[in-house]
C-alpha cells in the first residue's frame, strides 16, 4: 500500500473495515430474505400455473366442443367478447427495495355484439378463454416478482462475494503490513533512542 504509515491511516482503514463488515452482514442478511420471498413466490407460481393449466385443458375442451357445432371458418367469425371496460388492477408492494405487484384483470360482464347462429358452445368457449386471460394476468404478476427477485438475489449475491472475497482481505492485508512497518519504525527508533557505549548519557 502506497501510503505513509501512521497510527491514523490504520484507525482510518479499521473504520472502513468496520463499515465494509457492516455492509457485508446486511447484504448477507438480503439475501436470506430474497430467498425466502422467492421460495414462497415459486410456490404460490407453481399453485397457480397447476390451476392455469387445467383451465386451459377446459377451454381447449370447450374449443373443440364450438368447432364442432361451428367449424373453425364460422367459430373464427363469432362476435367475440368486448373487453372494453375491462380495468388492470395492480397492487404493489415492496422487499428490500424490490417492487413487487399482485395484478388483477376485471373483466366485468362478458358482454359481445349479438351471434347469428348463438350456441351454447360457442358461449362457453367465450366465457373459459375470457376467465383464462384474467388468470394469465395473475401468473404473469407472479412471474415479474420472481424476475425481479431473482435478478436482486444474484446482485446483492455478488456484492456480498465482493465484500467478502476482495475488499475486506485487502484491507486486512493493509492494516497488517501498515502496522507491521509502524513496528519496525518503533523498534528503530527506541535503538537510535539507546544512549551509545562511552557517550554522555
Amino acid at each position: 500500500m502506497d501510503v505513509t504509515p501512521t497510527r491514523s491511516v490504520v484507525l482510518e482503514l479499521k473504520d472502513e473495515r468496520r463499515a465494509m463488515h457492516e455492509g457485508y452482514v446486511f447484504l448477507d442478511e438480503k439475501c436470506l430474505l430474497l430467498a425466502g420471498e422467492m421460495l414462497r413466490e415459486l410456490a404460490r407460481y407453481t399453485d397457480m400455473q397447476r390451476a392455469f393449466l387445467a383451465r386451459w385443458d377446459a377451454a381447449v375442451s370447450v374449443l373443440q366442443d364450438a368447432v364442432a357445432r361451428h367449424g373453425l371458418g364460422g367459430l373464427q367469425v363469432y362476435p367475440p367478447a368486448s373487453f372494453e371496460h375491462a380495468e388492470l388492477g395492480r397492487t404493489p408492494r415492496s422487499l428490500m427495495g424490490v417492487r413487487l405487484q399482485e395484478a388483477q384483470l376485471r373483466t366485468g360482464p362478458h358482454a359481445a355484439p349479438p351471434a347469428v347462429d348463438r350456441s351454447p358452445e360457442a358461449e362457453d368457449c367465450r366465457r373459459a378463454f375470457a376467465h383464462l386471460l384474467e388468470d394469465a394476468t395473475r401468473l404473469a404478476a407472479v412471474a415479474g416478482n420472481l424476475e425481479r427477485l431473482s435478478l436482486e438475489y444474484r446482485r446483492a449475491v455478488r456484492r456480498a462475494r465482493a465484500l467478502q472475497d476482495v475488499l475486506l482481505p485487502e484491507i486486512d492485508r493493509d492494516v497488517y503490513e501498515i502496522e507491521t512497518r509502524l513496528e519496525e519504525l518503533e523498534q528503530e527508533d527506541a535503538i537510535w533512542m539507546r544512549p551509545r557505549p562511552g557517550s554522555d548519557a
